[in-house]
């Protein structure tokens, strides 16, 4: 069984995480860019072994596509097209954002810390990533 890898994406900055190779452990791995993912990606599966993509999917309350939903999507086509043969798994995201202002909190992390964007796209693509493996035990 190999390493998974979470996409939170996002307009301006996307948050990822990864699992380990037994896929116990998800854990932040980083905040890029959105306009650097691909670049970042390539570079990182240029060094590392990633099984499959688990991609969180916005939907609004009432099940329906959120308004960057159709942007994730081209993302979605962008990526077959980077990786073929690379299975992308879709994962409801909703409320991932307030768990991980929640997590941060209740974690410990000081105020200036959680004021930091990129912190909370991270932790996002962690819940992501666990809502995926426990789905799939």
């Amino acid at each position: 069984m190999g390493r998974l890898l979470a996409i939170d994406y996002g307009k301006k900055r996307t948050g990822l995480a990864v699992t380990d190779s037994l896929r116990i452990i998800a854990t932040a791995l980083d905040t890029v860019s959105t306009d650097e993912l691909l670049t970042y990606l390539k570079n990182y599966l240029g060094r590392e072994t990633i099984d499959a993509f688990v991609i969180g999917m916005p939907r609004t309350l009432k099940n329906e596509d959120s308004e960057i939903a159709p942007a994730v999507r081209a993302f979605i086509t962008e990526l077959h097209k980077a990786f073929p043969g690379k299975p992308i798994h879709e994962v409801d995201e909703r409320f991932t954002s307030s768990m991980a202002k929640r997590a941060m909190i209740e974690g410990g992390m000081k105020k200036k810390d959680r004021r930091v964007k990129g912190n909370a796209d991270k932790i996002s693509a962690v819940l992501i990533l666990q809502q995926f493996m426990e789905m799939n035990r």
